[in-house]
């Protein structure tokens, strides 16, 4: 199988690959190989008939998928995926190099900024987050960033999609829990919001991001999820992730292969079901325990753009990691992996970036290190803004008018592009006696202060009416009492 890179779209060159054309081609061979001949565990009915109907080696629950079925799977997936806000706007379009960005999910703990300590979160976290990222100018979509330990456990992915609705207008991206109707009650509630089921079909204002049990095992609940949405044309991030050394070899390469295979096994099944459903590929594989402390490290450097290269070698839209901390709070090691990794992904042309605000490798979120990360997103988005190249940028004739010594301070057209550069909203920039003047604050200081600024005023998304609300509530009893004996 033969595919070519794709082209850089209005972003320029501002973007790199770290595998070429031939060893893209290695990795998929590797690939098809491990689907024909090692296959993999699939634990959902439908998915096997669908499978075994279209000519897969069916096993059991072991499946083994031919390259003819993955090919064909390529030739009806989009190649572009858009997510749109509440009003009905456009606001992601997965494709080409367009990279978008956005916290994580289900932290346990938050680090709170008011008393500097680390604590279990609750359902008021999960509120404050979504706020604060609906206001972080430069984010473009939402998820709930901590799990609230207040509340059904069993649900709580039920009132973090109820929050999400409520306080943000932004695209949202949703994690279920092991329950196969979280994903019908998470697309019931959008439905109340944006007027219907055909509405919501047309215009998504959600994606699911759901994680498969191992890469090779596509348990039951994760692949009904998969094919319900592909059958109702909603986005699905399909999330085969993988721990190199424990369910994935610990090179980078190997770990690679297997996390394809997993990802091309959920894309052949998506076609599957609807041929044309929207589909979005995780986009990282290779992350790995540290065997010195067993931890899962989220900001190695040694996996980072190896797989979204494949990704963009295959066209697939891709949803990947950045703005990440092993650090335990938000402080220098917190800010120099968040900007490396958020960096590096945008530069690979990552679509969406999530996990913004993570500590302690996923354990616990900090609103202030999102407000920290937004602003350096904003660094990132103005590096790969387009050069712009015509006769008033390159200015010759003011050039000319001042001269060799002259000053370009007074002339108009300092005037009339001194705001073109970056401004920054948090990153001090004064000399040092106007710092001390005002404050003397660090940079996580004045991003503590700019949270309670955020949480203490009144505006935000526009409020949802008491009916659309009262409906959201319901949905979230309604999963409450599924719990009850007898119900």
């Amino acid at each position: 199988m033969t595919l070519s890179p794709r082209a850089s779209d209005e972003q320029g060159s501002t973007h790199f690959a770290r595998l070429n054309s031939q060893q893209c081609e290695r990795i998929h061979d590797a690939t098809l190989r491990v689907l024909e001949r090692t296959g993999l565990i699939v634990d959902e009915p439908e998915a096997l008939g669908l499978l075994r109907a279209a000519g897969a080696n069916v096993d059991g629950n072991l499946v083994r998928i031919p390259e003819h079925l993955v090919e064909a799977a390529f030739e009806t997936a989009p190649r572009s995926v858009s997510l749109y806000d509440r009003n009905g706007h456009e606001r992601i379009r997965c494709e080409g190099y367009r990279t978008y960005f956005g916290p994580g999910s289900d932290c346990m703990y938050c680090w709170d900024h008011r008393t500097g300590q680390r604590r279990r979160a609750v359902l008021a976290d999960v509120v404050d987050a979504v706020r604060v990222a609906h206001a972080c100018p430069n984010l473009d979509f939402v998820m709930s960033l901590f799990s609230p330990s207040d509340v059904t456990p069993e649900v709580m992915d039920r009132y973090q999609m109820e929050a999400m609705l409520a306080y943000s207008t932004k695209p949202i991206v949703y994690v279920t829990l092991n329950d196969e109707t979280a994903h019908l009650d998470a697309t019931e509630m959008a439905e109340i919001v944006v007027g219907g089921r055909d509405a919501l079909e047309q215009r998504p204002i959600l994606a699911c991001y759901k994680a498969t049990l191992f890469p090779l095992v596509h348990n039951r609940e994760a692949v009904r999820t998969l094919l319900d949405l592909a059958e109702r044309g909603l986005p699905c991030i399909y999330s085969p992730v993988s721990t190199a050394g424990t369910v994935a070899p610990m090179t980078v390469a190997g770990a690679t292969v297997v996390v394809n295979a997993g990802v091309l096994a959920g894309l052949v099944m998506s076609q599957l079901k609807r041929e044309g459903a929207p589909f979005i590929a995780i986009g990282w594989a290779g992350e790995a325990l540290d065997m010195q402390t067993m931890v899962d490290v989220y900001a190695w450097p040694d996996h980072r753009a190896v797989y979204t290269s494949l990704l963009h070698w295959y066209g697939l839209p891709m949803w990947t990691l950045g703005g990440v901390s092993e650090s335990k709070l938000p402080d220098q090691q917190a800010a120099a992996e968040a900007a490396l990794t958020l960096i590096v992904d945008a530069l690979a042309g990552g679509h969406m970036v999530h996990d913004i605000g993570y500590l302690e490798s996923a354990f616990c979120g900090s609103l202030t290190q999102v407000v920290l990360c937004d602003e350096i997103v904003a660094w990132i988005k103005q590096l790969q803004k387009p050069v712009v190249l015509d006769d008033d940028a390159l200015a010759l004739e003011v050039i000319e008018k001042v001269g060799p010594g002259g000053l370009f301070l007074s002339h108009k057209h300092t005037r009339l592009h001194a705001r073109d550069r970056l401004s920054a909203q948090l990153f001090d920039r004064r000399n040092y006696a106007d710092w001390l003047i005002r404050g003397g604050a660090d940079a996580t200081a004045r991003a503590a202060r700019w949270v309670d600024d955020v949480l203490a005023a009144d505006g935000g998304a526009p409020r949802l009416d008491d009916t659309t609300l009262g409906g959201l509530r319901a949905i979230v009893h309604r999963a409450e009492d599924r719990l009850s004996p007898g119900s």
